[in-house]
């Protein structure tokens, strides 16, 4: 979807005193595009809307670019019918009218439409075409979103009603960020945040199993323990001195199973806390294996138990941990890694800013429970299959081709992993977001197949290389990047961003090292 150098169009058409509009094209993404310049005379407010079967321009609510000419603004708004109140209100939180954004800004009166509500806001002159993509990317899934939602049948989940409430609550978290953590969570439901400590990643796995859930025994929030040798801190162990008593560990691990496998239709989450404090495969063991057979896991032998004697990991059960890499960690297997998706976590000087800015202490506190009517929904769509992504072919030669590349390095990925990937990509289409094929493939670079990298100089380098090349339309720009004499950032010639600026910093820790990993101390 690109329609950046149709919206400059229009602005330039804006400065003059052509009317005409059969030029710009009909459609985007099956919504019906009308432009008008004026009728008869020039348009105070000149405008561009994307209207959905069903919805009017006198009727109706769309997605709607308004410039005002005196001000020299374009504004992106939720766009509202004049004439005729809408049937279908918008699902946005928080946004202000045009006209009490013009007031607060002293911008005088908006020539018209001051009962539409603002999305984003810019000086004409002064257009970034990535940010206006991702914008209008984020409105028309909204749109569909909230299109979606004013059918007959349960509301549908949406990302974004999340993050919204995260922001009023004070939390600072970057929107894509939340949609591959939501998408990586309805593909499958093992999910470990790591990175920078102090980044948040804890804070978001408790926010929003918090926002979907409607009780507070419906999460589990456990600190991992250095000492955790075996099972028992999670699933506890028979009373050898008892006979027939079982003794539960105080976590509530044990209860919350039970509960997911009894309330199949509402999400149960646990969350391990700083998970790698402690080898994870002496104390997971049972639930990585149950997660791929779908067996139970056997707890005891008496059957007349108040524990039951086997115990499933339900579909509705979302497991996510939180790691910190230093000195006192331990380090991921691969059968660890190939069974979840990793997000890495980091702070941009954009986002320390405006939380600095901001001084306010995060309160999660009107969070709980905001979002569990569309908790049915999520369940459904983790335990269900989603539509194919409109990319599956292009990243399907893409996941061959970087097979290819990863297999000398004892790294590449079997059928599960692959599936996996396929199947993030229909989650991330299905939630509204029309991510095009690199971005698809970055984040699936970054959660599924880097993660895995990790051996020395001799191993690595060749591979690490190959990588980077793929990740460039210019592979000859590579070896200056590695080396830090070319900024490449922002650059349309680098194809996946953020999983070459992960194996540029990989790099520089196998040069200095002679040994690298995903993982960053």
């Amino acid at each position: 979807m690109e329609f950046f150098e149709q919206l400059t169009r229009f602005l330039v058409q804006c400065q003059t005193e052509n009317l005409k509009t059969s030029h710009f094209p009909g459609k985007l993404e099956g919504l019906k595009i009308k432009i008008s310049f004026g009728k008869g005379n020039l348009a105070r407010v000149p405008w561009i809307a994307f209207l959905a079967p069903g919805q009017h321009i006198s009727n109706g609510i769309y997605p709607f670019y308004l410039f005002y000419k005196n001000q020299q603004l374009l504004v992106l708004a939720f766009g509202v019918s004049e004439t005729l109140s809408p049937e279908i209100p918008w699902q946005q939180s928080g946004a202000e009218t045009i006209s009490s954004y013009f007031k607060r800004n002293g911008l005088g009166r908006p020539a018209r439409y001051g009962g539409s509500f603002v999305f984003r806001v810019y000086e004409a002159a002064d257009l970034e075409k990535q940010q206006v993509e991702a914008d209008l990317q984020e409105m028309l899934g909204i749109y569909k979103a909230t299109l979606a939602g004013s059918m007959p049948g349960a509301p549908q989940f949406d990302y974004r009603a999340f993050h919204r409430m995260a922001l009023e609550c004070g939390l600072q978290i970057d929107p894509e960020l939340v949609l591959r953590f939501a998408a990586a969570l309805i593909a499958k439901p093992f999910v470990i945040l790591t990175g920078l400590s102090g980044a948040g990643k804890t804070r978001l796995a408790h926010a929003f199993a918090q926002w979907i859930c409607e009780r507070e025994d419906q999460v589990c929030l456990v600190p991992v323990g250095a000492d955790w040798t075996n099972r028992e801190p999670l699933l506890g162990f028979p009373n050898a001195l008892e006979p027939g008593q079982y003794m539960k560990p105080e976590s509530g691990v044990v209860d919350l199973l039970v509960s997911a496998e009894i309330n199949a239709d509402k999400p149960y989450f646990l969350i391990l806390d700083e998970m790698n404090l402690s080898h994870v495969e002496r104390y997971f063991a049972d639930f990585l294996s149950a997660m791929e057979s779908g067996e139970p896991i056997r707890l005891h032998n008496d059957a007349a138990g108040v524990v039951p004697p086997r115990i499933r990991i339900s579909s509705n059960l979302f497991m996510i941990g939180t790691v910190n890499i230093d000195e006192t960690t331990y380090m991921f297997s691969p059968k660890v890694l190939d069974r979840a998706s990793v997000i890495e976590f980091s702070i941009s000087k954009e986002e320390m800013h405006a939380f600095l800015k901001s001084g306010r202490k995060p309160d999660p506190g009107n969070l709980i429970g905001n979002g569990a009517h569309v908790a049915e929904t999520f369940v459904t769509l983790a335990g269900n299959s989603v539509p194919e992504s409109p990319v599956r072919a292009q990243l399907t030669d893409e996941l061959l081709a970087l097979f290819e590349i990863l297999k000398p390095a004892g790294a590449e990925f079997g059928y599960r992993s692959a599936a996996e990937i396929q199947r993030f990509a229909g989650v991330i289409d299905h939630l509204g977001a029309r991510w095009p094929v690199q971005k698809v493939m970055d984040a699936a670079l970054m959660q599924k197949l880097l993660p895995k990298i990790y051996g020395s100089r001799r191993k690595l380098e060749p591979v690490l290389k190959a990588l980077g090349k793929r990740c460039l339309a210019n592979p000859d720009l590579l070896d200056d990047y590695l080396a830090g004499k070319k900024d490449l950032s922002g650059s349309e010639a680098v194809h996946y961003p953020a999983a070459l600026e992960k194996i540029r910093r990989i790099y520089r820790n196998l040069i200095d090292h002679g040994f690298a990993s995903f993982a960053e101390a």
